[in-house]
This record gives structure tokens, sequence and C-alpha cells, in this order.
């Protein structure tokens, strides 16, 4: 990890290095994934079918691409009992943070006037499950129950299987548990395709949520606008915002907690003790060498983990909101006071036993989170990516005509008269 004092130069460095890992700079990717999808859009299953046999050594098809009820059930008699407990018990935690997003439509009615907003949930929604270096059956908690909660029609789910046309037990598991109503053995920008626009065996969809690599989150940037997307996620990132007070021990496992998920995650710690950066950093080369992923950690250390030291807490926040990151642990004397000065994070994590790790499988806040600076104007996966709303508007003839010449008026400032004839025509003999 390379320890810098905080300049604004600094930070302008870091925000540029950081940015390198975004999407959107992987353009060499574009082409093969425009290539892609259009295929998947003009042949469908068998588009679909060859790439899953190109890229996953699979034999799918349309007669076994839809995982079947034997296949949970023994899906079920491989996950131990005990990580079944824990997937139900987070469920209950995910579901109860998420029912107090739940939107009502409301009306207001004022003398021959009804206004109010119409909420509704989406139709179809799609879920991809990544199924590659790592298995993750916590996103699909965290993706799939939102959107129970709004009370979507039909949750469709595709994850990649192996080359034997299994897909792993944990991932259906969780899927099952959390109401998943069609999953589908398929994965990669194929999938992602199939979902945007439908073919004979994979439904079209409203909205696809979900991480994956850089090969899914480009193809939901190419089918974006053909049906809404939660966003194009970048690589994992945590920040730890530290005084004096901080364990330096908490600090450095929190840090490797996201170091670990690839080369490209990031993790930094701001504070103003440099003490408390050096033991930091003597606890990381602890811990680097017992932790199985070491390697990974290591790489994603070297290029994008830092150590930065701030001359007070003032220039910390600053940085701190410079750059916006997806995790943000407050550790200082008084968190909560901290926190009211923070501006930009997608998750804040309070005190030194509110470790970011508890945010991503149990607490209940969704840690679909926005990356690489964007917590400056997105936010977490929440109901609301499952709704739409619609605006109600009825006025009554003599509430219409109080306002009319003022309807009129604007109308034809803009001439637009055609506007201003269909107000006019209620009242006036328009010749």
């Amino acid at each position: 990890m390379k320890k810098l004092n905080l300049t604004e130069e600094t930070i302008d460095g870091i925000l540029e290095t950081l940015l390198k890992r975004s999407p959107n700079q992987y353009s060499e990717y574009e082409a093969t994934v425009t290539n892609i999808v259009n295929t998947v859009r003009e042949k469908g299953d068998e588009a679909v079918f060859a790439y899953t046999k190109q890229f996953d050594g699979a034999d799918i098809n349309a007669s076994n691409i839809v995982v079947t009820e034997e296949e949970i059930k023994e899906a079920y008699s491989l996950v131990p009992d005990e990580l079944v407990e824990v997937i139900r018990k987070a469920l209950v935690n995910i579901e109860s943070y998420h029912a107090k997003q739940k939107q009502n439509s409301w009306f207001t009615s004022e003398e021959g006037i009804i206004l109010g907003q119409k909420v509704s949930p989406l139709a179809k929604v799609g879920v991809y499950v990544p199924g590659g270096k790592a298995v993750y059956p916590s996103s699909v908690l965290m993706n799939v129950m939102p959107a129970k909660v709004a009370g979507v029609g039909c949750i469709y789910m595709t994850t990649p299987c192996d080359k034997n046309g299994k897909v792993n037990p944990s991932t259906l598991v969780a899927a099952n548990e959390a109401g998943v109503d069609v999953i589908y053995k398929c994965g990669g920008a194929q999938a992602i395709a199939a979902l945007a626009f439908g073919t004979k065996s994979i439904a079209k969809v409203d909205k696809i949520v979900g991480p994956g690599n850089i090969f899914v989150a480009l193809a939901k940037k190419a089918v974006f606008g053909y049906v809404s997307i939660d966003s194009i996620a970048g690589p994992s990132e945590i920040l730890v915002l530290a005084d004096d007070t901080a364990n330096p021990t908490y600090v450095a496992a929190d840090l490797l907690s996201q170091a670990e998920h690839d080369e490209l995650a990031s993790a930094i710690l701001v504070t103003t003790s440099s003490k408390l950066a050096d033991e930091v950093e003597k606890e990381i080369e602890r811990f680097v060498k017992i932790l199985s992923r070491k390697d990974i950690i290591q790489k994603s250390l070297d290029n994008f983990g830092y150590l930065l030291v701030a001359s007070d807490m003032k220039q910390a926040i600053d940085c701190v909101n410079a750059i916006a990151s997806e995790h943000l642990e407050i550790v200082t004397a008084n968190p909560f006071e901290t926190m009211t000065y923070v501006k930009n994070a997608g998750a804040m994590f309070l005190g030194q036993y509110s470790s970011e790790p508890l945010g991503d499988y149990f607490a209940g806040p969704n840690h679909v989170l926005p990356t690489n600076g964007t917590a400056r104007f997105f936010s977490p996966l929440s109901v609301d990516d499952f709704i739409k709303k619609s605006s109600i508007i009825s006025y009554s003839r003599e509430a219409l005509q109080a306002v009319y010449p003022d309807v009129v008026k604007f109308a034809n400032n803009e001439g637009l008269t055609a506007h201003a004839n269909s107000i006019k025509v209620r009242f006036e003999d328009v010749k």
C-alpha cells in the first residue's frame, strides 16, 4: 500500500487512478460485447446456446435451460442445513429493512382538482447472478428481495452453469428461498441480451439488475434504453475514515475484506493519525501472509491501496467526499457526529463493531451500491428500483374554467396553437 500525506494533488492523483477501473474505460471489450448482444438479438436461442457452449463449455438447449424443481431439491441436499438457516435469517433482516422503503400511491383533492401519484411495481425483472471465479448467494438475496417487496410480477434469474449443466447449489437455494420464479442456466453478455430482447426460451424483462464481470457490465450498458438497469458496477471498494481512537487490527482486517474481491478492488484508509497508519500497515502485512486469497489481495493493495494521512478531520472528510466510496467505515470517537459531514458514500458503517461484511451478508440494507465515485449521484439498490410512478390529474369543468386562460396564454407563447385549442374548445366557440 502507498502511504501518503493528503494534499489536493494527492487526491486528484488517486481519483484518476481509481477511475481507470471503471467499465467505461474498457473500450477494447465493447466491440466484442456489441457483437454478442446484436447476435443474440437477431438469432435468439441459437446464439445463446452457442455462446454458452463457447464460453462455459455447457450443452444447453431449450429442454434444459430452465432449472427444474428436481435440481432445486438436489441443491438443498448439497447445502449444509446451517447455511440454509443463515440464509433464512438474513432474508428476514433484508426483507424487514426494505419493507420500510415501500411507497404508496397518494392523492390530494381541492375545489374540483384531484392530483396524485400512482405507484406500480414492474411486471418482469431479470436478476443476473455471477457463477465464475466466485459464487455469491448473498447477491441473490440482495437483488431479489427488494423486487419481491415492491411486488414485481415475475422475477427471472440467469446464472452460469458448469460444463455438466449444474448451477452452484447455494445459489439455487438462495434463489428458491428468496422467491425467484424462473432460473435460467445462462451467463455472460449473452444472458443480458437475452433478458433485454427475449428469446423463445428466455423471457423479455423490463429491468435487469445484478453484478457481473466486465462483459456483463458492458452488456448492461449496451441494452440500457431497451430495458432499465440498476447500474454499471465497477470493482469493489472500501474507505475507512479513522482517528487515533481506532483499533488498527480491526481497520486492517476490514480493508482486506474488500481487497480480496479481485485485483481491481481498492482499499483506502484516511486518518488524522500517522501512528495509526503505521500500525495498520503492519497489521495488513501480518494478515496478508495468512489469508487464502493473498495473491489477489496483494495485487489489489499494490495498485489501489492507500494509507492517507490528513492534517485534520476536515481535510480527511473532504477527501472522503471526493472519493465517494462504495463502502465507508467511520471509526472515530463520535462516528454519528462525523457522519453528518459526509455527503458521498454508498453505505456507511459506524463504529468499530460495524464491519463492512456485516452489510454484505446479514444486517439488512442492500449491498448493491454505487461504485467508482458514482455515490455522488447514485443510491443503493432499493424498492424504488422496482417500481414506476404515474402522475394523476383530474379537473372538474369549474376548476379548468378558472385557469383555462392561463393555460391558453402559456401554449400560445410557445407557438403551440393546437395545445391552446385543446383547452379553448371546452369554453369557446372556436372557428
